[in-house]
């Protein structure tokens, strides 16, 4: 059995797959949570593989070394909601309450994290409706419905159905980001597609969307440092 493991201070898993397209070994690193990936032509063996990963991996560990580390929400963690940053603290009661910069997060510490990401996503959810029904009513194309989720690779999508989907992690980006995404999306409601008429139409119903897009490729990563105990 094929160790997928470079050993050394810290262990660095490498995880496998086949694509039947690849025509060669290749290599990726996340941005978003460092996870290393070899994807590998059908008939390459696992050996193989590996021995490519330990021939890189100086450079492999050079990278994550530079990578911004995660965060751990938790009591005292500082944590950008709609662009401003907040600071955690204990609360009372039953609801979360944010006023003056704080987030007060009620029930067991252990539980802050989790107690928070659902919080965020009824937020989100509620921002993103707000927004796509705005949108949606600019470009006169009605959408089927949203589902939020928490993806890796994507903020937003729309389906050839009409069905929205963003990702509850916008609510800790800017405002303007938010709504930007969620024109983007809309947008595509009458253009499946990424052609001068699909933006054309993103700036008809959303104004300038440059600065915004420049944010989430910039800074966007940073959204998927925080972890919520999940």
């Amino acid at each position: 059995m094929v160790d997928n493991v470079l050993h050394g201070t810290p262990d660095v898993p490498v995880l496998l797959r086949r694509s039947g397209r690849a025509r060669r070994i290749s290599l990726r690193i996340s941005q978003l949570d460092g996870r290393v990936t070899l994807t590998l032509p059908t008939g390459v063996d696992e050996r193989e593989a590996m021995a490519f990963a330990r021939e890189k991996e100086s450079w492999i560990r050079d990278h994550l070394e530079r990578r911004e580390e995660d965060v751990p929400v938790a009591l005292g963690s500082e944590i950008p909601v709609q662009g401003v940053t907040h600071r955690v603290v204990q609360g009372q009661g039953r609801r979360v309450v944010m006023e003056g910069g704080v987030i007060m997060v009620p029930g067991p510490v252990e539980r802050i994290g989790a107690r928070l990401k659902g919080h965020f996503k009824q937020m989100a959810r509620v921002r993103l409706v707000g927004a796509s029904d705005e949108y949606a009513a600019r470009l006169g194309r009605p959408y089927e419905r949203i589902s939020i989720r928490d993806t890796r690779s994507r903020w937003g999508s729309c389906s050839s159905n009409g069905t929205l989907m963003y990702s509850w992690r916008l609510i800790m980006a800017p405002d303007v980001v938010l709504d930007y995404v969620a024109a983007h999306e809309v947008a595509h409601l009458a253009e499946m597609n990424h052609s001068p008429a699909y933006w054309a139409g993103v700036e008809r119903i959303f104004g300038d969307y440059k600065p915004a897009r420049r944010w989430l490729k910039s800074e966007g990563n940073m959204l998927h440092r925080f972890k919520f105990g999940d």
